[in-house]
């Protein structure tokens, strides 16, 4: 189809395009998320979204922890190699001081998240010096507070081996002023969607995500990110998750470098 071709031909301009100026990223996302929404018909959306599971950020063990995955093949950090438990994950998110200056946040992002982390740091001081994550995502609102706090304490992040950074993680992630995942993390993406009960009008729907989107976009623009990676987010239903390879983290600048924090600082699982 003319449109799918359209639509493939702008997707290889957004992956090549350089660092340049934020109005210009945050045009091409966009666009990209404008004919996203275009060749999606309103009536089959409607249908498909009664049939997905809903998370309620006001109610984390809703959360789908595992989605299946929707990827070039299998990667090579596979969920498999996920050692938390389900049900750690879908716990409100928890922050635990580990040696090091090592902040463990594992669990759900629900609502509120990010006072409970400032009320952290706040309390920490100086202290702490890494965020290590694992977490299935939640709310996108208290994920990009809690990334635009790492990003202003200066603090470094990290998704360790065995753990999840999925959803609205990522975001968190790209707050650190370095960023790392050891081999055997779990990093996944997906599109950002209705996160409650409420049933919403389509052109309501619309207008959440594109926002959303802008939000998103400035924030991982400004964070360093390239828009690949929030190309692939935009282009993958939300019950489905997109896990990157650790040569496209290295590509589109999620990590920065090696890992400064070791599985031992995951052990009480």
């Amino acid at each position: 189809m003319k449109i799918e071709a359209a639509g493939d031909q702008l997707k290889r301009k957004l992956l090549t395009i350089d660092d340049s100026t934020l109005p210009r990223l945050v045009l091409h996302a966009l666009i990209a998320a404008a004919v996203a929404f275009l060749v999606i018909d309103f009536r089959n959306l409607m249908i498909a979204n009664a049939e997905l599971p809903v998370f309620d950020p006001a109610a984390p063990d809703s959360m789908p922890v595992l989605p299946p995955v929707l990827t070039d093949g299998e990667p090579d950090n596979a969920p498999s190699e996920i050692t938390t438990s389900v049900e750690l994950l879908k716990q409100p998110i928890t922050f635990e001081l580990q040696p090091g200056g090592v902040l463990l946040a594992r669990g759900a992002i629900d609502y509120g998240a990010a006072g409970r982390f400032q009320k952290e740091i706040e309390a920490r001081g100086e202290y702490v010096k890494t965020v290590s994550l694992d977490s299935p995502g939640g709310a996108v609102g208290d994920a990009l507070a809690m990334s635009k706090l790492i990003r202003e304490k200066k603090i470094v992040t990290t998704v360790v081996k065995g753990a999840l950074c999925a959803s609205s993680c990522p975001i968190v992630l790209a707050g650190g002023v370095t960023r790392s995942a050891e081999d055997g993390a779990v990093i996944g993406v997906h599109q950002v969607f209705n996160g409650s009960k409420e049933k919403l009008s389509p052109e309501r729907a619309m207008s959440d995500a594109q926002r959303t989107t802008a939000d998103v976009t400035r924030h991982l623009d400004e964070m360093g990110i390239k828009p690949g990676l929030w190309i692939h987010a935009m282009e993958t239903p939300p019950d489905r998750l997109y896990y990157l390879k650790p040569e496209e983290m290295k590509e589109f600048a999620l990590v920065t470098g090696p890992a400064k924090v070791t599985a031992a600082a995951m052990k009480t699982k």
